[in-house]
């Protein structure tokens, strides 16, 4: 049985959330929110929220569950829309900020 929960729009850049969707993929649940918990970068407080979430809703589907023994079969970062902004610079110029997001999906099976 399988469980899922999705980010969307997550002020992330996808670069710096993969690189802490890739430290957690193929572990245990309880196992990778430990590892979250101790993880120095920003995206590891929301992705730790959304591995909480798939953890409820696996529990939520089937009371029988053992959290436990759920594994993440499959964690993704896709790219969200940018977010264009300017920036005024000397002599009348402009550069361009864009401001990535990133839909983040991360689905739980039991072993």
């Amino acid at each position: 049985m399988e469980s899922r929960a999705i980010l969307k729009y997550a002020k992330i850049t996808p670069r710096k959330a993969r690189r802490v969707i890739d430290l957690i993929r193929g572990k245990g649940a309880s196992e990778a929110l430990t590892a979250l918990r101790y993880m120095p970068y920003r995206g590891a407080g929301l992705i730790a929220k959304l591995l909480k979430s798939a953890m409820s809703n696996a529990e939520q589907k089937n009371s029988h569950v053992d959290i436990d023994k759920l594994k993440i079969k499959t964690a993704l970062v896709d790219q969200g829309p940018v977010m264009k902004r300017m920036e005024p610079r000397a002599m009348g110029r402009a550069n361009v900020i864009k401001k990535r997001t990133s839909h983040i999906t991360i689905i739980l099976s039991e072993e």
